[in-house]
């Protein structure tokens, strides 16, 4: 999947680069953050866990401690760093109840694994804040499934809690339920409970981790102080997270959601790579979504092999999403489709944006009223827009768009629809709003359609397979047929200035410009 994922980026460059400069940003945040023991006059204490002794004094690597219940039934002191040694590994749960300290590998060896060997936990953070886990290899299978996690990070009536960073941490092989509750099974989940005292997670950074094979979600942010209008609640507990980052990940084969946000404001989901999500699961589920959580940014993350049951979207506009952003994305060979826009009865969902993405050979066959976008869930959205995105496929058996319920809300603008399969495809939408798109290989256009272009999109490639494929030859259609965007960011998918008169789709360069450059 690393192979992949840099070829991927490799058709990126500017994205990468900004992507790439953010994520060095927030890890040298991480970094800066986490005190040197040696230099801050903290304790370090040392684990090995395959000759250490637990009567050992533990804070120097000649005097180790052993088991991880020793280690979990120590009261450490602010700025307290536990290592384990790397190479070795340590059986059962690490458990942290002491704000400001530090977990990591030392030593020259691969990770220090910590295996759950069952639990319902291989590492638990439980009430306590300022917690850092850093270079680790986690796994947790028990004979049968149960309720089962990774890594949990849970605070209960806690109030606030401040500064939490995952990096560099290998989960895997996490065998829970189908379940994604608060309480519910995942590779890494952040839950805020209780019913005392409002409780929510701030300054969160999640940064260049491996989860592969868990059940059921990858990364999870839960809570059940999630009640507000916009759900349709009649009292409001809502208390949302807030600095969360998610950076840099790699997510492979869960059963069920790959990365999901719930009840957070003003958070960061970017660089993420999801390849197999809803891979085990009897629930609806998508790669990288949120609910009930407002102003989130979603950018150059790359959603791959979705399994198509239910759902299954890549990604995600759902109930109660307020201002999030869906941009410069990437998804493939998704058997759910590219984007679902879910609104239900008596929840709002209003003024979100999918712009300058790159849709290729997704498809939804569930059931013949769904597509590749998906609008429905039972009552209209507000204010939806999605524009400049760039949509191919050689699936058949599925839609380009379909409105479920014909309940509007949504505006098209600058896009490019094309199939590319024999027989071509619908746009089933008799609601929605139409403006400058173009349309190949549909068999049925929107009822309120201006402005639109037809024919072959002259792409670079005519069966695209890669983002590089759909940039624009010189002499397509699309060049120079979009209508400006007001308030609209400056770069498109390819990081390429959008010029003032725009190319439909996400290479929005003038005609005349090198399309290769």
């Amino acid at each position: 999947m690393k192979t992949s994922s840099r070829k991927f980026r490799l058709n990126r460059t500017l994205p990468t680069i900004l992507a790439a400069s953010l994520a060095a940003t927030l890890s040298a945040t991480a970094a800066s953050a986490a005190p040197d023991p040696q230099a801050q006059g903290s304790t370090a204490y040392y684990v090995d866990c395959s000759r250490g002794d637990d009567a050992a004094s533990g804070t120097d690597p000649g005097h180790p401690w052993r088991t991880l219940a020793h280690v979990s039934a120590q009261g450490f002191a602010a700025g307290a760093e536990i290592r384990l040694l790397a190479g070795t590994t340590c059986t059962g749960t690490l458990t942290i109840h002491n704000s400001h300290v530090t977990v990591r590998s030392y030593g020259e060896n691969a990770k220090a694994r910590i295996d759950g060997a069952g639990a319902s936990d291989a590492i638990v953070v439980s009430n306590a804040e300022d917690v850092e886990l850093h270079d680790l290899d986690v796994v947790n299978t028990g004979p049968t499934k149960s309720q089962r996690r990774g890594i949990w990070v849970r605070l209960t009536d806690f109030g606030t809690g401040h500064h939490y960073v995952i990096s560099n941490v290998d989960v895997h092989d996490v065998n829970g339920l189908d379940d994604k509750s608060a309480q519910g099974s995942a590779g890494i989940l952040f839950s805020s409970l209780g019913t005392a005292t409002p409780t929510r997670f701030d300054d969160v950074q999640v940064l260049d981790n491996t989860v592969t094979h868990v059940d059921r979600t990858g990364i999870s942010f839960s809570s059940s102080w999630n009640k507000r209008p916009e759900q349709g609640d009649q009292i409001t507990t809502w208390n949302p997270n807030t600095g969360v980052r998610v950076v840099g990940n790699h997510v492979k084969d869960t059963g069920g959601d790959g990365i999901v946000l719930r009840v957070s404001t003003g958070a960061l989901v970017a660089r993420n790579t999801v390849d197999g999500y809803n891979m085990r699961s009897a629930a609806y589920n998508a790669g990288i979504w949120s609910w009930n959580a407002d102003h989130v940014t979603y950018e150059y993350n790359d959603v791959s092999h979705g399994h198509g049951v239910l759902d299954s979207m890549a990604y995600d506009i759902d109930g109660a999403n307020n201002g999030n952003v869906y941009q410069y994305n990437y998804s493939h060979d998704n058997e759910g489709g590219f984007l679902l826009i879910c609104t239900s009865p008596g929840v709002k969902s209003a003024d979100n944006i999918a712009r300058y993405n790159v849709s290729i050979n997704d498809r939804n066959t569930w059931t013949p009223y769904y597509g590749i976008i998906t609008i429905g869930c039972g009552a209209p959205t507000t204010n939806t827009q999605v524009y400049g995105n760039s949509i191919v496929s050689n699936q058949g058996g599925t839609t380009l768009v379909n409105d479920l319920r014909g309940l509007g809300g949504v505006t098209f603008r600058n896009n490019i629809f094309a199939a590319t399969v024999a027989g071509g495809l619908p746009v089933r939408d008799s609601s929605n709003t139409y403006d400058h798109n173009l349309f190949f290989g549909a068999t049925t256009l929107p009822a309120h359609n201006s402005n639109a272009v037809t024919g072959d999109p002259g792409f670079m490639n005519a069966d695209p397979k890669t983002p590089k494929d759909i940039r624009l030859r010189h002499d397509s259609p699309a060049a120079g047929a979009g209508t400006p965007i007001s308030n609209d960011v400056t770069t498109d998918y390819f990081g390429k200035a959008i010029p003032a008169s725009p190319s439909l789709g996400a290479d929005t360069r003038a005609p005349g410009s090198s399309k290769l450059d």
